[in-house]
Protein backbone atom coordinates (compact mmCIF):
# COMPACT_ATOMS: atom_id res chain seq x y z
CA UNK A 1 0.00 0.00 0.00
CA UNK A 2 2.83 2.38 0.91
CA UNK A 3 4.60 1.53 -2.35
CA UNK A 4 1.45 2.22 -4.34
CA UNK A 5 1.01 5.59 -2.61
CA UNK A 6 4.63 6.48 -3.39
CA UNK A 7 4.20 5.59 -7.07
CA UNK A 8 1.00 7.60 -7.25
CA UNK A 9 2.68 10.63 -5.68
CA UNK A 10 5.66 10.27 -8.02
CA UNK A 11 3.31 9.99 -11.01
CA UNK A 12 1.48 13.21 -10.12
CA UNK A 13 4.77 14.98 -9.46
CA UNK A 14 5.96 14.05 -12.94
CA UNK A 15 2.67 15.27 -14.38
CA UNK A 16 3.15 18.58 -12.60
CA UNK A 17 6.62 18.93 -14.06
CA UNK A 18 5.38 18.17 -17.55
CA UNK A 19 2.41 20.50 -17.19
CA UNK A 20 4.58 23.32 -15.90
CA UNK A 21 5.86 23.90 -19.40
CA UNK A 22 2.43 25.22 -20.42
CA UNK A 23 0.96 26.36 -17.08
CA UNK A 24 2.53 29.56 -15.69
CA UNK A 25 1.00 28.88 -12.26
CA UNK A 26 2.74 25.51 -12.08
CA UNK A 27 5.97 27.25 -12.95
CA UNK A 28 5.37 29.48 -9.93
CA UNK A 29 4.65 26.40 -7.82
CA UNK A 30 7.98 24.87 -8.83
CA UNK A 31 9.81 28.07 -7.91
CA UNK A 32 7.93 28.68 -4.66
CA UNK A 33 8.23 25.15 -3.26
CA UNK A 34 11.95 25.23 -2.39
CA UNK A 35 11.56 28.79 -1.06
CA UNK A 36 8.77 27.69 1.29
CA UNK A 37 10.73 24.59 2.33
CA UNK A 38 13.70 26.80 3.19
CA UNK A 39 11.52 29.19 5.22
CA UNK A 40 10.09 26.33 7.30
CA UNK A 41 13.62 25.01 7.91
CA UNK A 42 14.78 28.49 8.91
CA UNK A 43 11.92 28.71 11.41
CA UNK A 44 13.06 25.40 12.93
CA UNK A 45 16.56 26.81 13.29
CA UNK A 46 15.25 30.01 14.89
CA UNK A 47 13.22 27.99 17.41
CA UNK A 48 16.18 25.79 18.26
CA UNK A 49 18.45 28.83 18.78
CA UNK A 50 15.91 30.68 20.93
CA UNK A 51 15.43 33.47 18.39
CA UNK A 52 11.60 33.53 18.40
CA UNK A 53 10.48 36.00 21.05
CA UNK A 54 7.26 34.43 22.28
CA UNK A 55 8.79 30.95 22.14
CA UNK A 56 11.43 32.18 24.58
CA UNK A 57 8.69 33.63 26.79
CA UNK A 58 6.81 30.32 26.74
CA UNK A 59 9.90 28.69 28.24
CA UNK A 60 10.18 31.45 30.86
CA UNK A 61 6.49 31.20 31.79
CA UNK A 62 6.58 27.40 31.84
CA UNK A 63 9.58 27.37 34.19
CA UNK A 64 7.94 29.81 36.60
CA UNK A 65 4.65 27.92 36.59
CA UNK A 66 6.38 24.62 37.34
CA UNK A 67 7.70 26.20 40.51
CA UNK A 68 4.46 27.81 41.67
CA UNK A 69 2.04 25.15 40.42
CA UNK A 70 3.86 21.81 40.27
CA UNK A 71 0.52 20.00 40.17
CA UNK A 72 0.08 21.38 36.63
CA UNK A 73 3.48 20.19 35.39
CA UNK A 74 2.12 17.66 32.88
CA UNK A 75 -0.04 20.27 31.17
CA UNK A 76 2.68 22.92 31.41
CA UNK A 77 5.12 20.55 29.68
CA UNK A 78 2.60 20.11 26.87
CA UNK A 79 2.39 23.85 26.28
CA UNK A 80 6.16 24.16 26.51
CA UNK A 81 6.37 22.09 23.31
CA UNK A 82 5.03 25.14 21.45
CA UNK A 83 8.46 26.71 21.94
CA UNK A 84 10.02 23.86 19.94
CA UNK A 85 9.64 22.12 16.60
CA UNK A 86 7.66 19.42 18.44
CA UNK A 87 4.77 21.79 19.08
CA UNK A 88 1.44 21.32 17.25
CA UNK A 89 1.78 24.56 15.29
CA UNK A 90 5.14 23.72 13.77
CA UNK A 91 4.17 20.10 13.17
CA UNK A 92 1.06 21.33 11.36
CA UNK A 93 3.21 23.39 8.97
CA UNK A 94 5.30 20.31 8.23
CA UNK A 95 2.19 18.23 7.57
CA UNK A 96 0.77 20.81 5.19
CA UNK A 97 4.07 21.19 3.34
CA UNK A 98 4.34 17.42 3.06
CA UNK A 99 0.86 17.27 1.53
CA UNK A 100 1.83 19.82 -1.11
CA UNK A 101 5.03 17.97 -1.95
CA UNK A 102 3.77 14.38 -1.95
CA UNK A 103 0.03 14.65 -2.68
CA UNK A 104 -0.54 17.51 -5.14
CA UNK A 105 -3.53 15.56 -6.47
CA UNK A 106 -5.35 16.53 -3.26
CA UNK A 107 -5.67 20.10 -4.50
CA UNK A 108 -8.33 21.34 -6.89
CA UNK A 109 -5.96 23.40 -9.04
CA UNK A 110 -2.40 24.58 -9.45
CA UNK A 111 -3.53 27.94 -8.09
CA UNK A 112 -4.72 26.22 -4.89
CA UNK A 113 -1.29 24.61 -4.50
CA UNK A 114 0.43 27.96 -4.99
CA UNK A 115 -1.89 29.67 -2.48
CA UNK A 116 -1.11 27.01 0.12
CA UNK A 117 2.63 27.39 -0.43
CA UNK A 118 2.34 31.14 0.08
CA UNK A 119 0.25 30.66 3.24
CA UNK A 120 2.80 28.26 4.70
CA UNK A 121 5.62 30.63 3.74
CA UNK A 122 3.99 33.52 5.58
CA UNK A 123 3.04 31.36 8.57
CA UNK A 124 6.69 30.31 8.94
CA UNK A 125 7.90 33.90 9.18
CA UNK A 126 9.54 33.99 12.66
CA UNK A 127 7.89 37.30 13.56
CA UNK A 128 4.44 36.19 12.42
CA UNK A 129 4.96 32.82 14.12
CA UNK A 130 5.90 34.59 17.35
CA UNK A 131 2.62 36.51 17.23
CA UNK A 132 0.74 33.25 16.72
CA UNK A 133 2.44 31.79 19.80
CA UNK A 134 0.83 34.52 21.89
CA UNK A 135 -2.26 32.29 22.26
CA UNK A 136 -0.60 29.34 24.05
CA UNK A 137 1.66 31.81 25.87
CA UNK A 138 -1.36 33.65 27.23
CA UNK A 139 -2.96 30.39 28.29
CA UNK A 140 0.09 29.90 30.51
CA UNK A 141 -0.38 33.48 31.75
CA UNK A 142 -4.00 32.74 32.66
CA UNK A 143 -2.94 29.52 34.40
CA UNK A 144 -0.82 31.67 36.74
CA UNK A 145 -3.93 33.42 38.17
CA UNK A 146 -2.62 36.80 37.05
CA UNK A 147 0.92 36.41 38.33
CA UNK A 148 2.25 36.38 34.75
CA UNK A 149 1.06 39.12 32.36
CA UNK A 150 -0.52 38.44 29.01
CA UNK A 151 1.60 39.27 25.95
CA UNK A 152 0.41 40.92 22.71
CA UNK A 153 -3.09 41.04 24.19
CA UNK A 154 -5.22 43.03 26.60
CA UNK A 155 -6.13 41.53 29.94
CA UNK A 156 -8.94 39.01 30.00
CA UNK A 157 -11.25 41.42 31.79
CA UNK A 158 -10.54 44.29 29.42
CA UNK A 159 -11.11 42.30 26.23
CA UNK A 160 -14.18 40.55 27.69
CA UNK A 161 -15.76 43.91 28.44
CA UNK A 162 -14.85 45.32 25.03
CA UNK A 163 -16.33 42.31 23.21
CA UNK A 164 -19.25 41.55 25.52
CA UNK A 165 -17.64 38.13 25.67
CA UNK A 166 -18.50 35.12 27.77
CA UNK A 167 -15.85 33.43 29.89
CA UNK A 168 -15.18 30.00 28.40
CA UNK A 169 -12.50 29.16 30.93
CA UNK A 170 -8.73 28.80 30.95
CA UNK A 171 -7.53 27.92 27.47
CA UNK A 172 -10.31 29.75 25.66
CA UNK A 173 -7.75 31.37 23.32
CA UNK A 174 -7.23 27.94 21.73
CA UNK A 175 -10.89 27.05 21.20
CA UNK A 176 -11.51 26.91 17.46
CA UNK A 177 -7.82 26.33 16.71
CA UNK A 178 -7.52 22.94 14.92
CA UNK A 179 -3.99 22.48 16.21
CA UNK A 180 -5.35 21.87 19.71
CA UNK A 181 -8.78 20.35 19.24
CA UNK A 182 -11.80 20.07 16.94
CA UNK A 183 -15.52 20.69 16.78
CA UNK A 184 -17.39 17.45 17.41
CA UNK A 185 -21.09 16.96 16.67
CA UNK A 186 -23.31 15.00 19.05
CA UNK A 187 -26.42 12.94 18.26
CA UNK A 188 -28.58 16.06 18.57
CA UNK A 189 -26.64 17.86 15.88
CA UNK A 190 -24.98 20.24 18.35
CA UNK A 191 -21.28 20.93 17.81
CA UNK A 192 -19.03 21.21 20.86
CA UNK A 193 -15.30 21.70 21.36
CA UNK A 194 -13.20 18.59 22.03
CA UNK A 195 -9.54 18.96 23.01
CA UNK A 196 -6.79 16.74 21.66
CA UNK A 197 -4.89 14.45 24.03
CA UNK A 198 -3.32 16.09 27.05
CA UNK A 199 -5.07 19.43 26.46
CA UNK A 200 -8.30 17.83 27.67
CA UNK A 201 -6.80 18.06 31.17
CA UNK A 202 -7.77 21.72 31.23
CA UNK A 203 -11.43 20.88 31.63
CA UNK A 204 -10.73 18.90 34.80
CA UNK A 205 -7.92 20.98 36.28
CA UNK A 206 -9.73 24.30 35.98
CA UNK A 207 -13.27 23.15 36.60
CA UNK A 208 -14.46 23.87 33.05
CA UNK A 209 -16.59 20.75 32.91
CA UNK A 210 -19.38 22.30 30.87
CA UNK A 211 -19.07 21.74 27.15
CA UNK A 212 -18.40 24.74 24.95
CA UNK A 213 -20.97 24.66 22.14
CA UNK A 214 -20.23 26.29 18.82
CA UNK A 215 -23.36 28.45 18.62
CA UNK A 216 -22.70 30.04 22.00
CA UNK A 217 -18.95 30.38 21.41
CA UNK A 218 -19.53 31.85 17.96
CA UNK A 219 -21.69 34.63 19.37
CA UNK A 220 -19.78 35.36 22.56
CA UNK A 221 -16.15 34.38 22.00
CA UNK A 222 -13.34 36.62 23.20
CA UNK A 223 -10.25 37.71 21.29
CA UNK A 224 -7.57 35.25 20.22
CA UNK A 225 -4.74 35.66 17.74
CA UNK A 226 -5.70 32.55 15.78
CA UNK A 227 -9.37 33.42 15.30
CA UNK A 228 -8.86 37.14 14.68
CA UNK A 229 -5.55 37.28 12.79
CA UNK A 230 -3.97 33.93 12.02
CA UNK A 231 -6.75 31.61 10.93
CA UNK A 232 -5.95 31.60 7.21
CA UNK A 233 -2.21 31.19 7.72
CA UNK A 234 -2.35 28.53 10.41
CA UNK A 235 -5.08 26.29 8.97
CA UNK A 236 -5.02 23.86 6.08
CA UNK A 237 -7.50 24.34 3.21
CA UNK A 238 -9.54 21.43 4.56
CA UNK A 239 -9.71 22.95 8.02
CA UNK A 240 -10.81 26.31 6.64
CA UNK A 241 -13.51 24.65 4.58
CA UNK A 242 -14.79 22.69 7.59
CA UNK A 243 -14.97 25.89 9.63
CA UNK A 244 -17.01 27.55 6.89
CA UNK A 245 -19.32 24.54 6.64
CA UNK A 246 -19.92 24.50 10.40
CA UNK A 247 -20.61 28.22 10.43
CA UNK A 248 -23.03 27.91 7.52
CA UNK A 249 -24.79 24.92 9.08
CA UNK A 250 -25.23 26.77 12.37
CA UNK A 251 -26.58 29.86 10.63
CA UNK A 252 -29.13 27.77 8.70
CA UNK A 253 -30.18 25.99 11.88
CA UNK A 254 -30.85 29.31 13.56
CA UNK A 255 -32.71 30.60 10.49
CA UNK A 256 -35.00 27.56 10.51
CA UNK A 257 -36.10 28.62 14.02
CA UNK A 258 -36.57 32.22 12.97
CA UNK A 259 -33.39 33.33 14.75
CA UNK A 260 -30.25 35.06 13.56
CA UNK A 261 -26.71 33.77 14.04
CA UNK A 262 -23.79 36.06 13.31
CA UNK A 263 -20.69 34.28 12.10
CA UNK A 264 -17.94 33.67 14.63
CA UNK A 265 -15.58 35.24 12.10
CA UNK A 266 -17.76 38.11 10.88
CA UNK A 267 -15.73 40.70 12.74
CA UNK A 268 -12.47 40.95 14.64
CA UNK A 269 -12.68 40.94 18.39
CA UNK A 270 -10.90 43.66 20.33
CA UNK A 271 -7.92 42.53 22.33
CA UNK A 272 -4.73 42.58 20.27
CA UNK A 273 -1.81 44.58 21.57
CA UNK A 274 1.62 45.29 20.08
CA UNK A 275 1.21 42.92 17.16
CA UNK A 276 3.79 43.00 14.38
CA UNK A 277 3.27 44.75 11.09
CA UNK A 278 3.47 41.30 9.46
CA UNK A 279 0.35 40.17 11.32
CA UNK A 280 -1.61 43.22 10.32
CA UNK A 281 -0.66 43.02 6.64
CA UNK A 282 -1.21 39.25 6.62
CA UNK A 283 -4.70 39.80 7.98
CA UNK A 284 -5.56 42.10 5.07
CA UNK A 285 -4.41 39.57 2.49
CA UNK A 286 -6.11 36.78 4.45
CA UNK A 287 -9.50 38.46 4.00
CA UNK A 288 -9.02 38.52 0.24
CA UNK A 289 -7.94 34.88 0.27
CA UNK A 290 -10.85 33.80 2.47
CA UNK A 291 -13.46 35.38 0.20
CA UNK A 292 -11.97 33.52 -2.75
CA UNK A 293 -11.56 30.21 -0.93
CA UNK A 294 -15.12 30.26 0.43
CA UNK A 295 -16.52 29.99 -3.08
CA UNK A 296 -14.24 27.17 -4.21
CA UNK A 297 -12.81 24.11 -2.53
CA UNK A 298 -9.03 23.93 -2.65
CA UNK A 299 -8.86 20.18 -2.17
CA UNK A 300 -9.98 17.58 -4.70
CA UNK A 301 -11.10 13.98 -4.27
CA UNK A 302 -8.50 11.31 -4.86
CA UNK A 303 -10.68 9.93 -7.62
CA UNK A 304 -10.83 13.22 -9.48
CA UNK A 305 -7.83 12.49 -11.68
CA UNK A 306 -8.64 12.35 -15.37
CA UNK A 307 -6.69 11.63 -18.53
CA UNK A 308 -5.73 15.26 -18.96
CA UNK A 309 -4.50 15.44 -15.35
CA UNK A 310 -6.93 18.21 -14.42
CA UNK A 311 -7.79 18.85 -10.78
CA UNK A 312 -11.48 19.11 -9.88
CA UNK A 313 -13.43 20.48 -6.95
CA UNK A 314 -15.08 18.31 -4.34
CA UNK A 315 -16.09 18.25 -0.70
CA UNK A 316 -13.24 16.02 0.32
CA UNK A 317 -12.78 15.54 4.06
CA UNK A 318 -9.08 14.79 3.90
CA UNK A 319 -7.25 16.49 6.76
CA UNK A 320 -3.93 18.24 6.76
CA UNK A 321 -2.71 16.12 9.64
CA UNK A 322 -2.27 12.48 8.77
CA UNK A 323 -0.47 11.95 12.07
CA UNK A 324 -3.52 12.88 14.11
CA UNK A 325 -5.76 10.72 11.99
CA UNK A 326 -8.56 13.23 11.95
Amino acid sequence: MAGMQYLKSLFFTLLLMLSACSDPILEQVEKQTPITVQRVEQLASALEKGQVRNAKLINVYANKLRQTKPELSVLIDEFAKDATTQGPMYQALLDRLNTVKTQPQMFSSSQAIFDELLNIYQAADPVLYSDALSDPLNVLADMSDGQLPRVNALSKAQSAQANNAQDFGVGEQLIGNPNYGHWQTNSSGMSFWAWYGMYSMMDNLFGSRNRVYYDQWGRYRNYSYYNDYGRTRYSSPTQLRKQTQLDTRTRKSFASRGQKFTSAYSKNRTGSSSLSGQSKSAQTSAKRFASKATNKSTFAKKSSYSKNASFRNSASTTSRSFRRGK
